[in-house]
C-alpha cells in the first residue's frame, strides 16, 4: 500500500531557516513541558523560574552551570565532529572514562614535583591519546568492514564502564585507594588539579571554548574539514574525487574519541580529583549527543546549547524544594531532543500528500 504522504529533500535552506527551527523547537519543548506541569499539577511559570534562579540568577548558580557545561561541550564537539561526515559516535561516555583513566594514571605516576602546566599538559595529552585509541576499536572494523559503529561504540561504553569499576571496585589496582574504606580512587596531588575560577568552575572551559573555535575553524577553513563535509553529503563522490574515506573515517572517529576524553580529563582533575566511577557515571557523553544534535554539529553552537542543557540539569534540586520531581529535568531534555530532531527532519525535508492514480486521472480529465 503506497503512503499518503510524499517526502522530498529541499535542497539548500537559507540561514534564517536553520538557525530559527531549532529555535522554535526548544520553545515549543518548553510549551509542552508547561503543559505536562499543569496537567500533574504543578504551576509551570514557578518551576521555569525557580529553574532560572538554580541556573543562571547570581555568579554563584552561573559559575555551577558553567562548570557542569564543560564537560557537555567537549562530549558534544565529539559527537558534532563525527556526525559532520555522517558517521554516529555512540561511544563518548566510554571515551570519556578512558580520559579519567588515563589521566589520573599520569597525575598519579608522576613526581609531585613536576610543575603544574607541564602535569597538565601530560594529563590531557595521554588522556586524549587513550581516548582516540578507544574510538579507533570502533574505527578500524568501520573503515575496513563497514561495521555499524553505532553498535561498536555503544558496546565499547559498556567495556569501558566494568573496566573502570573493576579498577576501583574489583583489584588493588594503581588508581585505588587502599586506606579508604569505601572502595575509591586516589586523590590526586595538587599540581594534577584544575585551577579553580570559581567554586566548582576551573579552567576547563576555557579548553572547552578553545576546542569549540579551533573545531570550527578545522571544519569550515581547511581543506580537511571540506573533504569531511562532502564525504558526509556523498562518499561515493568523495571516493570519485580522489578523497580516502577510509583513512578519514579513521581521523573523524580519533578526534572524537580524543574529544570525549578531554572531558573525562576535566572532570577528573576538576572536580573528582580522582578517579570516582560513581562521580563520573553521570551520562554526560549521552547528553552530549544531544547537544550535538540541537546544535545541528555545529561547534559554535555547542557552547551555548551546552549551557542550556546545563542550567536544566543543574535546577534539578531546586524544583524538588517546591515539591516537583527531578525527573522533569529528564523529560524536558528528551522533550528537547524528539522536537529539534523533528525539526530538522522539516528543515531538510518537504512533506506533501502524494497524489493517487484516481486524482491524476480526475485532473488529467479535467484538462
Amino acid at each position: 500500500m503506497r503512503s499518503p504522504l510524499r517526502v522530498m529533500p529541499r535542497g539548500i535552506t537559507g540561514p534564517w531557516v536553520r538557525f530559527g527551527v531549532p529555535v522554535g523547537a526548544l520553545a515549543f519543548a518548553l510549551l509542552l513541558g508547561a503543559i505536562i506541569l499543569a496537567i500533574a499539577g504543578n504551576d509551570p511559570i514557578e518551576a521555569y523560574r525557580t529553574m532560572f534562579d538554580a541556573s543562571l540568577n547570581g555568579w554563584k548558580s552561573q559559575s555551577r552551570t558553567l562548570a557542569l557545561a564543560t564537560p557537555l561541550i567537549l562530549t558534544g564537539l565529539a559527537a558534532a565532529v563525527a556526525f559532520q561526515m555522517r558517521v554516529y559516535n555512540i561511544g563518548g561516555e566510554g571515551q570519556l572514562y578512558l580520559g579519567a583513566i588515563g589521566a589520573s594514571w599520569v597525575g598519579l605516576a608522576l613526581p609531585a614535583s613536576t610543575p603544574m602546566p607541564l602535569m597538565l599538559s601530560a594529563m590531557l595529552i595521554v588522556g586524549a591519546l587513550a581516548g582516540a585509541l578507544w574510538a579507533l576499536l570502533a574505527a578500524i572494523p568501520k573503515a575496513y568492514f563497514n561495521a555499524d559503529e553505532i553498535i561498536t561504540t555503544l558496546m565499547l561504553n559498556f567495556i569501558a564502564l566494568s573496566l573502570m569499576n573493576w579498577l576501583i571496585f574489583g583489584s588493588r589496582s594503581f588508581w585505588r585507594d587502599p586506606r579508604r574504606p569505601v572502595p575509591g580512587g586516589k586523590r590526586l596531588p595538587e599540581n594534577a588539579v584544575m585551577p579553580s575560577i570559581s567554586g566548582r568552575l576551573h579552567i576547563g572551559i576555557i579548553i572547552a571554548v578553545v576546542a569549540a573555535v579551533f573545531l570550527w575553524w578545522l571544519l569550515r577553513k581547511t581543506s580537511w574539514g571540506f573533504q569531511i563535509r562532502t564525504i558526509g553529503d556523498s562518499p561515493r563522490a568523495a571516493s570519485y574525487a580522489g578523497m580516502s574515506v577510509r583513512l578519514k573515517t579513521l581521523t573523524v572517529l580519533a578526534l572524537s574519541g580524543a574529544l570525549a576524553a578531554i572531558a573525562g580529563v576535566s572532570e577528573v582533575s576538576g572536580v573528582t580529583k580522582g578517579l570516582e566511577p560513581i562521580a563520573l557515571t553521570t551520562n554526560i557523553g549521552f547528553t552530549g549527543i544531544i547537544v550535538a544534535v540541537v546544535a545541528r554539529s555545529n561547534p559554535l553552537g555547542v557552547v551555548p546549547v551546552s549551557i542550556f542543557l546545563a542550567a536544566i540539569a543543574t535546577s534539578g534540586s531546586r524544583l524538588q524544594s517546591i515539591g516537583i520531581n527531578v525527573e522533569v529535568v529528564l523529560l524536558l531534555q528528551g522533550l528537547i531532543f524528539l522536537t529539534v530532531t523533528a525539526g530538522e527532519f522539516f528543515v531538510t525535508n518537504s512533506v506533501s500528500l502524494a497524489r493517487t492514480d484516481a486524482t491524476a486521472t480526475e485532473t488529467e480529465a479535467a484538462a
